[in-house]
């Protein structure tokens, strides 16, 4: 299972690297729009939502160390007591935050005139950041099977721990993933 996912995430990366390439395409043949449209970010909104994002990353390998200690649920509230499904929970939320701040954003752009058919800034900016949500969203159903396995099991073992890690392998992938994206959007300029 780990070494399939881990060929499914290569490709994956070339999936992103051709969204990056028209990304700069687009902007290389632009750039005045990419600077005038550019301008309508909201960095420090971007920067929240991105560090949120990271921070799953971080709740989301706690969550693999737990499953690596075979413990899928708390043995208490402190967090060093924790269990994988905890974790999850969290690095769940967290992730869910960043899809929610993400609509919002969406929602600005928009009413101020950036939109998927406005330009090619608009296509190459909801294209991109569109397709990186998809996989967040889909990242997000695979914690809930994950979470849901581990109350599924009446012993929770290998098995499940290795799920655990495979998730968190396609977790760190869209993170980083994002945190390119948001280098190359709101950062260069």
């Amino acid at each position: 299972m780990a070494v399939g996912t881990i060929v499914w995430l290569g490709s994956e990366v070339m999936f992103f690297a051709g969204l990056f390439a028209i990304y700069f395409t687009l902007r290389s043949t632009a750039p005045e729009l990419w600077q005038f449209e550019t301008d309508k970010h909201n960095f420090t909104f971007a920067l929240v939502n991105t560090l949120i994002l990271v921070f799953s990353s971080v709740t989301c390998q706690f969550g693999v160390f737990a499953a690596e200690r075979l413990q899928s649920r708390s043995t208490g509230w402190k967090p060093s007591q924790w269990g994988m499904v905890e974790w999850f929970f969290l690095t769940y939320a967290l992730g869910a935050i960043f899809v929610a701040g993400q609509v919002l954003e969406y929602a600005t752009l928009v009413s101020e005139g950036v939109s998927l058919s406005s330009n090619s800034y608009g296509s190459a900016f909801y294209i991109t950041t569109g397709f990186h949500g998809l996989h967040v969203t889909g990242g997000l159903i695979a914690f809930l099977l994950i979470i849901g396995r581990a109350f599924a099991v009446k012993h929770f073992g290998h098995k499940e721990a290795t799920s655990a890690i495979v998730v968190s392998y396609y977790w760190h992938f869209v993170d980083v993933v994002w945190i390119g994206l948001f280098l190359v959007i709101y950062v260069l300029k």
